[in-house]
């Protein structure tokens, strides 16, 4: 008895049953998803996406704590796996790529001017309201009333008067194509049609015996190109001038 006295002193008393010890949680940051019920009005504090609508971006190249494995997202090796530029657009790896491959397209489809405009283009209507019975119309007159607004490559482009509208003033009308409409329309409200030649186009060939021509004349090329575009630029200005009075 002495002895087991002694050792129930030694141990001490029991101690009572304890509550049990709940584990820590990480703090997380709370998601609020707030969405209209069925019929309600849309309002600043129910707008919310769509289910489904948005994902969380890919963590890529984060290690582990990215939960893409160790290959971080990036797959097993290779050109796509490394740092730097990845493969350009198009590259097949070395043989001939689709693009390549494909035959050229002509036309608009490929490219070229077949597709883009021949003409600047007017309709009667515009002159109708824009100019006085005799007056003159041609593109200089029609760009100073700022009728169209002509820049670019348009600059280089011929007139041609289509018939949209009618016509009562007597004009002078001066392009270098005029629709069938617009021709019977001029001609009934007694209007002047002047056809305007195109501008030749350009070749080498063409151009060589042109400056041959005017050497076997004793003139040289140079010089008379420049008093031509002198003279082109004193009309155009002339014309301008008019257009504004």
């Amino acid at each position: 008895m002495q002895v087991a006295g002694r050792q129930q002193a030694f141990l001490g008393a029991r101690l009572g049953a304890a509550a049990p010890v709940r584990a820590l949680q990480p703090v997380r940051a709370a998601r609020v998803s707030v969405a209209a019920a069925e019929g309600e009005r849309l309002r600043l504090h129910n707008l919310s996406p769509q289910k489904g609508s948005r994902r969380d971006e890919k963590r890529k190249g984060r290690g582990y704590g990215g939960h893409q494995g160790g290959t971080c997202g990036f797959g097993n090796r290779g050109q796509k796996a490394r740092s730097g530029p990845s493969v350009r657009p198009g590259f097949e790896g070395g043989q001939t790529p689709l693009y390549r491959r494909l035959p050229k397209l002509r036309g608009i489809a490929g490219g070229m001017s077949a597709g883009l405009p021949k003409f600047v283009v007017v309709n009667l209507s515009d002159l109708e309201g824009a100019f006085e019975a005799g007056e003159t119309v041609n593109i200089a007159s029609i760009k100073a009333k700022n009728i169209l607004n002509i820049s670019g490559r348009d600059t280089k482009l011929p007139l041609k008067v289509l018939g949209e509208g009618e016509l009562t003033k007597a004009l002078t009308i001066e392009a270098a194509s005029f629709s069938s409409s617009a021709a019977e329309k001029i001609s009934a409200a007694g209007a002047t049609a002047a056809a305007v030649p195109l501008r030749k186009k350009w070749t080498r060939r063409a151009h060589e015996r042109r400056v041959a021509e005017m050497v076997s004349k004793g003139l040289d090329y140079k010089k008379e190109a420049a008093k031509a575009k002198a003279a082109r630029a004193a009309a155009k200005a002339k014309a301008a001038a008019t257009a504004a009075n």
